[in-house]
């Protein structure tokens, strides 16, 4: 769609980032990409704070408006192409989504702090803390239980690729980059998702990336 700019981070480290393009791209809008290398955890350059009203990355611009924050970029995209149906179509279906959704959009924030993405990075295993654990398990139970209620279309979520798959791709992620072992249908989820060309499209951009930071990669070393 013309006149759409999406304003994105490293994609080697900005989670945030990759579920916004993911939902972009799920919706099969066209978009101009910028991006604007962020300088470290919680720390963001003056090109990023002049860009965005949260002083945050991503951010979209479309027709001289500004939307900020991943899950409205994606609810965004949604209204922009409702063909794409990135939400379940089902009322109930749908209501659990966006719970999920927002759910990590909120959360999880111990598994954020000790296993920050690093897609590019070669895979180490870490040792946790319980609140770690906790967060794993979560996740684990989510993706079992969704799976088992609403996967049968397809090895997402809710069966096709939508916004809650791309809320907790980065997760995936971070799931593989550290080495946490995981079985049936969470291990079958994580591998969907790596496996989706959307993700491998992100993650290859991100191994061409010349930028470090070197708080990212030494978590683990």
């Amino acid at each position: 769609m013309a006149g759409l700019i999406l304003v994105v981070g490293n994609k080697t480290y900005s989670s945030w980032s990759m579920r916004a393009w993911l939902a972009l791209r799920a919706a099969g809008l066209s978009f101009e990409e910028v991006v604007l290398p962020m300088n470290g955890p919680g720390t963001f350059t003056p090109a990023i704070r002049d860009a965005s009203p949260s002083g945050r990355v991503p951010l979209l611009k479309h027709d001289g408006h500004v939307v900020w924050d991943s899950l409205a970029i994606a609810e965004y995209a949604a209204e922009l192409a409702p063909g794409a149906e990135l939400w379940p179509v089902d009322r109930n279906a749908r209501a659990l989504a966006r719970s999920l959704a927002a759910e990590m959009h909120s959360g999880f924030g111990a598994l954020r702090s000790a296993m920050p993405m690093n897609v590019r990075r070669a895979p180490v295993v870490l040792e946790t803390s319980p609140e770690v654990r906790e967060d794993v398990a979560r996740l684990v139970a989510a993706w079992t239980q969704t799976r088992a209620a609403h996967g049968k279309g397809g090895p997402f979520l809710f069966g096709p690729f939508g916004i809650v798959d791309a809320m907790f791709a980065p997760a995936a992620t971070r799931l593989r980059t550290y080495g946490v072992p995981l079985e049936g249908a969470a291990r079958e989820y994580v591998e969907a998702i790596h496996g989706h060309p959307l993700v491998r499209e992100w993650i290859d951009a991100a191994r061409r990336e010349t930028w470090r930071i070197e708080a990212y990669e030494r978590v683990g070393a």
